[in-house]
């Protein structure tokens, strides 16, 4: 599904535009740190933050990249995950240096599977 100069970029990038939908159908669109892995996206929020609770009620989530010149656009299904997988703590911590694991900040683990994608 993915190619691989685009799993490069999502790899390497340091940050994606996330839009969620809120209750009233309206988009949130939002800048976030990521990790990619195992074709998939994952992120990390507090679980009070205006995403989390538009995902809470609604999946369909969108990203992109931040290159409008190169754009890569990935439509996905979002859950929370109820554990945080060693190999997605471990790729936050060497892309970012920082440790999600008992965060009480940003308190939720979301997976984002991709259904589509283009650019």
């Amino acid at each position: 599904m993915i190619e691989a100069n685009d799993k490069q970029r999502l790899e390497t990038a340091a940050n994606i535009w996330l839009a969620t939908v809120r209750p009233n159908g309206s988009p949130h669109l939002v800048p976030i740190w990521f990790v990619w892995l195992d074709e998939k996206a994952f992120i990390c929020t507090g679980r009070d933050s205006i995403k989390a609770r538009n995902i809470a009620k609604n999946s369909h989530v969108a990203f992109s990249l931040e290159d409008g010149s190169d754009p890569l656009v990935v439509q996905g299904e979002a859950r929370f995950l109820d554990t945080i997988p060693s190999a997605v703590a471990d790729a936050f911590q060497k892309k970012y240096d920082w440790n999600i694991i008992g965060n009480e900040t940003y308190n939720a683990l979301i997976e984002i599977t991709p259904t589509r994608v283009f650019g």
